[in-house]
C-alpha cells in the first residue's frame, strides 16, 4: 500500500522570470532572422519558442486545504500540501486533492433492525481525506467509495440493535432510540475502520434520521402507548397502596375507629377505586349508622 509522502517543490516565481526572458530571445532571435537571414537564428527562436512551450505545464498552484498528487510516469512522487505557486517538472501529473471537511447526508434507508421490525434510518458525516495517496491510488474513486461504504454501515448498525425495547426484564439493552450516543459512536467506528483503506478520517458520524417504517408506524406508537399507560398504572397502584396502609396505620395508632377484618377490606376497596381510578369519584356520604 503506498503511504503519503510530503514534498516541497521550488517555488515558481523564479521560473516564470526565467520562462520570459527565453520568449523574449526567441522574439529576440526572429528580428535578427529578418535583418541577416542566418540559419542559426532561426533554430534558435524555434528552440527558444519549444523550451517556453515545454516550460508552462510545470507551473501549478496548491490553494489553502489543498493538496497535489505528483506522479511522474507511473511512479509516485510526493504530495505537496503547503499553499503556494509552483514548478515541477512538466511531465509530471499533477492530481487536485481537497483537504476540507465534507458534510455528507446519507438518504433515508429502509431497513430491518436487530429483531426483524422495519424501520427508516439516515446518517450525516462529516470528513475529510487524511492521505491523499490512498485516496488516489487505494480506491477507484474516493468520493464514491465514502458514499457506498457509509450506506453499508448505517445498513449494519441497524441491522446490529434493535429500535426499542418494550420488555422491562431487557431496560439494560442498548436501543437505536434510547442510546443515541452509543450507536453514533458505534457508527463512527465501524466508518473508520471501512475507510481507513481509502486515507479519509471520520470527523463525527451521528443518526440524523430514525423513524418505523409507515406500514408499522401506527400499530408501534399504540404499543408505546400501551407501554407508557401500564408503567403509569403500575406507579398509581404502588402509591395507592402504600397510601391506604399508611391510612390504616393511622387509624388504628390514633385510636380513631376500630375496623373488623370485614370493615378494613371494605375501607381498603374503596380507597383504592378512588386512587386509582382513571377519573374523579363521586362520593356518597352515609347519612346513618356505620354499618347502614
Amino acid at each position: 500500500m503506498i503511504s503519503e509522502k510530503l514534498i516541497r517543490p521550488t517555488t515558481g516565481y523564479g521560473y516564470l522570470a526565467a520562462g520570459f526572458i527565453l520568449l523574449a530571445l526567441s522574439i529576440y532571435c526572429f528580428v535578427l532572422l529578418k535583418q541577416s537571414e542566418n540559419s542559426f537564428y532561426l533554430l534558435a527562436g524555434i528552440l527558444g519558442c519549444l523550451g517556453w512551450i515545454l516550460h508552462l505545464p510545470g507551473f501549478f498552484i496548491v490553494n489553502p486545504n489543498e493538496s497535489a498528487v505528483l506522479v511522474l510516469f507511473g511512479t509516485y512522487k510526493g504530495t505537496v500540501k503547503d499553499f503556494g505557486f509552483y514548478w515541477a517538472n512538466p511531465f509530471l501529473i499533477k492530481t487536485k486533492v481537497s483537504l476540507r471537511a465534507r458534510n455528507q447526508n446519507s438518504e433515508k434507508l429502509k431497513v430491518n433492525d436487530s429483531v426483524g421490525n422495519p424501520i427508516e434510518i439516515g446518517a450525516v458525516l462529516v470528513w475529510q481525506v487524511e492521505d491523499t495517496a490512498k485516496a488516489v491510488f487505494g480506491v477507484d474513486n474516493y468520493n464514491r467509495y465514502v458514499e457506498i461504504q457509509s450506506e453499508a454501515a448505517v445498513r449494519s448498525l441497524a441491522g446490529a440493535y434493535p429500535y426499542d425495547n418494550f420488555q422491562e426484564e431487557h431496560h439494560a439493552e442498548i436501543t437505536l432510540r434510547a442510546n443515541a450516543q452509543l450507536v453514533n459512536d458505534a457508527l463512527e467506528s465501524q466508518l473508520k475502520d471501512r475507510l481507513e483503506l481509502a486515507g479519509v478520517k471520520i470527523i463525527e458520524a451521528r443518526i440524523s434520521h430514525l423513524a418505523y417504517a409507515p406500514e408499522i408506524a401506527s400499530a408501534m406508537l399504540q404499543r408505546q402507548q400501551a407501554t407508557a399507560v401500564v408503567a403509569a398504572r403500575n406507579k398509581i397502584v404502588e402509591g395507592a397502596v402504600g397510601m391506604v396502609e399508611m391510612a390504616l396505620d393511622k387509624l388504628k395508632e390514633r385510636g380513631v375507629v376500630e375496623l373488623d377484618e370485614e370493615r378494613k377490606a371494605a375501607m381498603v376497596s374503596n380507597l383504592l377505586v378512588v386512587l386509582c381510578s382513571d377519573r374523579a369519584a363521586q362520593p356518597i356520604v352515609n347519612t346513618g349508622t356505620l354499618h347502614h
